[in-house]
């Protein structure tokens, strides 16, 4: 197994990157698109996510960078919870909110995984 060179390499970014261009892409049309503070707020902590996994991967040391996963992760979880809200409210349909949630989901079962790996690697 090669070693991860770049924050880009990471699985974890990747996905996360996917599900901020999902989060982009419903929350530009509709109702949503003019509910500010729902749609930035949800923007805010999609973008979060991958802005974590990166910022704390360029840190250089396994502390910081698994104290960063757990703030990506954490944001990952603050979108899943803003969802419910946007589907309660009717902005989103149940299957864009079903694919989402298991978009959210899965980026976050991935930074808990690889928080896990990284907390091993600091002992």
């Amino acid at each position: 197994m090669s070693m991860v060179e770049r924050f880009e390499d990471l699985i974890a970014w990747q996905k996360a990157r996917v599900l901020t261009r999902e989060i982009y892409g419903v929350t530009q049309n509709g109702r949503f698109a003019q509910d500010y503070g729902l749609r930035n707020q949800i923007q805010r902590a999609a973008v979060s996510i991958m802005s974590n996994v990166a910022e704390g991967f360029e840190r250089g040391s396994r502390g910081e960078f698994h104290q960063f996963l757990s703030i990506a992760k954490a944001s990952c979880a603050e979108v899943r919870s803003q969802l419910y809200v946007a589907l309660d409210i009717g902005y989103l349909e149940k299957d864009q909110f079903g694919s989402l949630m298991d978009q959210a989901e899965e980026v976050g079962r991935i930074i808990g995984g690889l928080r896990v790996s990284v907390a091993k690697q600091r002992k």
